[in-house]
């Protein structure tokens, strides 16, 4: 049978042109009243998967 892609990773995770995983840093979507605008700001962006990660991660995109 066909490996299916895991729909919640794929919706969080991106794979650059040369194969690297991207993903949104966590914490910054509500409640930001409360938190420091230099935490807002250093949540800014994207991130790489962390490398013990990534076989996983692949795994679940059928990218491995």
């Amino acid at each position: 049978m066909k490996q299916k892609t895991h729909k919640g990773t794929a919706k969080r995770v991106k794979i650059t042109g040369s194969g690297k995983l991207r993903r949104e840093q966590a914490g910054r979507r509500h409640l930001l009243e409360g938190k420091p605008s230099t935490r807002t700001r250093r949540l800014k962006g994207t991130v790489d998967v962390a490398p013990a990660d990534t076989k996983r991660v692949k795994r679940l995109l059928g990218k491995a």
